[in-house]
């Protein structure tokens, strides 16, 4: 398997940003158009367990379009062969000092384009060292 094809991060990159500009500025339906429409999608937020492309879709159309507004911070894109990927970033809001959002999420390219089938995003407490490996 060839890992990182430089045409198809491009295009998972391209994709990426589409998404990261459709939330901030709450572009629910570039959003919705953005996650596989399956039962089987899913996504894990910071205070919701949504299961199936219905309830991202509920979810997106009743959240406030206040503090949207991030700043994403060591964003690592990595493909695996021609048809999937994993995107992973950190995001900081104005609002939450010393807390920091990290969100990954899992594309899938199917006739239709690529899709985000799988997502979680968590909120924590800034630790003291953020580049540490493992």
């Amino acid at each position: 398997m060839e890992i990182d094809l430089p045409d198809v991060l491009a295009e998972v990159t391209a994709q990426f940003a589409r998404y990261e500009k459709a939330l901030v500025s709450n572009d629910v339906a570039v959003l919705d158009e953005l996650f596989r429409n399956d039962p089987r999608t899913l996504r894990y937020g910071i205070g919701e367990n949504l299961y199936g492309y219905e309830a991202i879709m509920a979810f997106r159309a009743a959240r406030s379009p206040v503090g949207l507004m991030r700043r994403t911070d060591k964003t690592v894109i990595t493909t695996y062969g021609r048809d999937t990927a994993v995107a992973s970033t950190l995001f900081y809001r104005d609002g939450a000092p010393g807390r920091v959002g990290r969100q990954m999420q899992t594309w899938v390219r199917f006739p239709e384009g690529w899709k985000i089938v799988a997502a979680h995003v968590s909120i924590i407490d800034e630790p003291k060292q953020t580049d540490q490996k493992t």
